[in-house]
């Protein structure tokens, strides 16, 4: 059962990851449809919302004339820049949690000198309450603040906090992470069916597998070394497979973090200060 918030919540930005926020918490208990406010100028993406009960807005300064507690900035990095110097005004005072990539704290935090600024990392799950998202607080963010920022975003999945120098890390495996576990599934299912399975039982099979081995390493907080013990007899076929894989594997997912952090500060440098008037 998701921790129950008790204060409101503004979500700007009514994309993907703004809706799967307002509308997860609302879906896991943790908040009140009522006490969760949403904003964006398109009156379509609005009205699914809408129908949970959840306060919907065409206008940001509406949203902020409702005096919410917190404010999640779900808007594209190129487009915070606007909504900062903006709302500059209407955010001061407040808890801001921006989930805007490559948007540094200290970005935040001098384009918005009197929020208490937290930044987060969420990935694509959290629209089915199962996502993984990286917390960094900023100087002047309280214990209620961190408090509040993890109680979101734990009704959404997992929620740790990080240090800002860990997030490009974070993002290159967990932020990318959905896809890589897309690709295993994609290369388990070819693999059987080049073996003369049916693709699409074949794929319902792996994926039911890899959703009970999550939930059994989650439940129990078992080593997934020592979970693999559990399923792998001595000289059996099991150990034959992890003997062929382990090796490769590693180093396949090692190359596929590095490329991504390689890109990640590429982007970084080529896009420079997104909240600056440089």
């Amino acid at each position: 059962m998701a921790e129950k918030i008790e204060q409101v919540i503004g979500v700007i930005g009514a994309g993907s990851m703004g809706a799967a926020i307002a509308r997860g918490l609302v879906a896991s208990g943790a908040a009140a449809p009522a006490h969760v406010l949403v904003a964006n100028p398109s009156a379509g993406k609005l009205a699914p919302l809408a129908e949970l009960g959840i306060k919907t807005f065409t206008s940001n300064d509406e949203l902020l004339a409702q005096d919410p507690d917190a404010v999640v900035l779900a808007v594209k990095p190129q487009v915070l820049p606007g909504v900062l110097a903006e709302h500059t005004e209407g955010l001061a005072g407040r808890l801001v949690i921006s989930i805007a990539a490559g948007v540094s704290v200290a970005s935040l935090e001098r384009a918005l000198e009197h929020s208490h600024v937290v930044r987060a990392m969420p990935n694509l799950p959290v629209q089915v309450l199962s996502g993984a998202t990286a917390v960094c607080p900023g100087s002047r963010a309280t214990k209620e603040d961190l408090d509040l920022s993890l109680a979101i975003f734990s009704a959404l999945g997992s929620a740790v906090v990080l240090r800002e120098d860990q997030l490009d890390a974070e993002g290159a495996v967990v932020g990318c992470g959905p896809a890589y576990v897309a690709l295993l599934v994609d290369d388990l299912t070819r693999a059987g069916v080049e073996r003369g399975l049916p693709a699409v039982a074949c794929r319902e099979l792996v994926l039911s597998t890899m959703r009970g081995v999550a939930e059994q390493l989650l439940a129990s907080g078992e080593h997934p070394r020592a979970y693999m013990e559990k399923v792998t007899s001595p000289g059996g076929t099991t150990a034959a497979g992890l003997r062929a894989m382990e090796s490769g594997m590693f180093e396949v997912a090692c190359a596929g973090v590095d490329a991504a952090l390689r890109r990640t500060r590429e982007l970084s440098e080529a896009a420079g200060d997104k909240t600056t008037d440089d």
